[in-house]
């Protein structure tokens, strides 16, 4: 059997600072705080990473501020995964090579960048996780695509492209489309991930939408399986101009959780290590699913 970690998709969240569960002394104290989440769990999801580039210097902080077990597993940058990022969100060398003048945009996708300017884009965000990478405390880099993003060959292509960016990582891939997993494209999908070694992220998500993906377990890597969990609030998930808070704002039952605790374990069979996190990150809800869910996945 694989080992099972658990933990949240952010330790910093206000809405966690702000209901008490981190102590007086560490909610205001960066180090304090990672700290005190290591202390309780053995694994984390960084959501920073996909607004902006991280930090090489934060990164090592990170590893140096968490104990030797402790994984990290890092969201990739929007650009990377076909979302669009205002130019301000990327570093001023890469700024100079967007468009500009009649030809600037608001947003910009990664098409929008010259060849050198995807090339540097991608090396330096390998190079901004190589601290966590050295130190053993680097999961996987979280791929989480857009609803638009539909399977097809020019989709395949680009996902292809990710081992080659990103050679020496571990990668998982999270689809927020329920045609991937449609019964014409299901063992296209799984095939093609076990063929390029990419984890899939299973997840729990609101069922019933135009873009519902199903909360079925499947391993495609022997390296990792992954597990996200979204909450189940239907009336926001696909609802426009709702704030990530409203969208997660939803707390498990035991009831809830117990049903991924067989399906958890059947990918701890196949893989060599299970990362499961709670994205219902509104207030301590993640925090307390996570540890109930760990609960429950240590009792035989």
């Amino acid at each position: 059997m694989g080992s099972i970690l658990t933990g949240t998709c952010s330790w910093t969240d206000k809405t966690l600072l702000e209901s008490g569960w981190y102590s007086d002394d560490a909610a205001n104290d960066p180090e304090k705080r990672l700290s005190q989440y290591a202390s309780r769990f053995d694994l984390v999801e960084v959501d920073s990473s996909y607004y902006s580039l991280p930090n090489e210097k934060t990164a090592e902080l990170w590893a140096d501020r968490t104990p030797p077990n402790f994984t990290f597993d890092v969201k990739a940058f929007r650009l990377l995964t076909q979302h669009p990022a205002e130019p301000s969100s990327l570093p001023k060398d890469l700024r100079a090579l967007a468009p500009s003048g009649d030809s600037a945009k608001k947003r910009l996708y990664l098409k929008d960048l010259p060849a050198e300017g995807v090339d540097e884009l991608w090396s330096m965000y390998r190079q901004s996780l190589m601290p966590l990478h050295s130190a053993g405390k680097l999961g996987v880099v979280l791929f989480q695509f857009p609803a638009w993003f539909f399977p097809g060959r020019d989709s395949r292509e680009y996902l292809a492209t990710i081992n080659e960016r990103l050679p020496d990582y571990k990668k998982a891939v999270e689809f927020r489309h329920g045609s991937w997993l449609n019964e014409k494209n299901y063992d296209r999908t799984v095939d093609f991930l076990r063929a390029n070694n990419l984890a899939y992220v299973s997840v729990d998500e609101p069922q019933g939408t135009r873009n519902s993906v199903p909360p079925v377990a499947i391993s495609t890597s022997q390296d990792v399986a992954v597990v996200r969990f979204h909450g189940r609030r239907v009336e926001t998930w696909d609802k426009p101009n709702v704030s990530v808070l409203e969208r997660f704002k939803y707390l498990y039952s035991e009831r809830e959780l117990e049903e991924w605790v067989p399906r958890i374990r059947e990918l701890a069979g196949e893989t060599r290590e299970v990362h499961a996190l709670m994205n219902n990150c509104y207030s301590d809800f993640a925090v307390r699913n996570a540890a109930q869910l760990a609960t429950l996945l240590s009792e035989d």
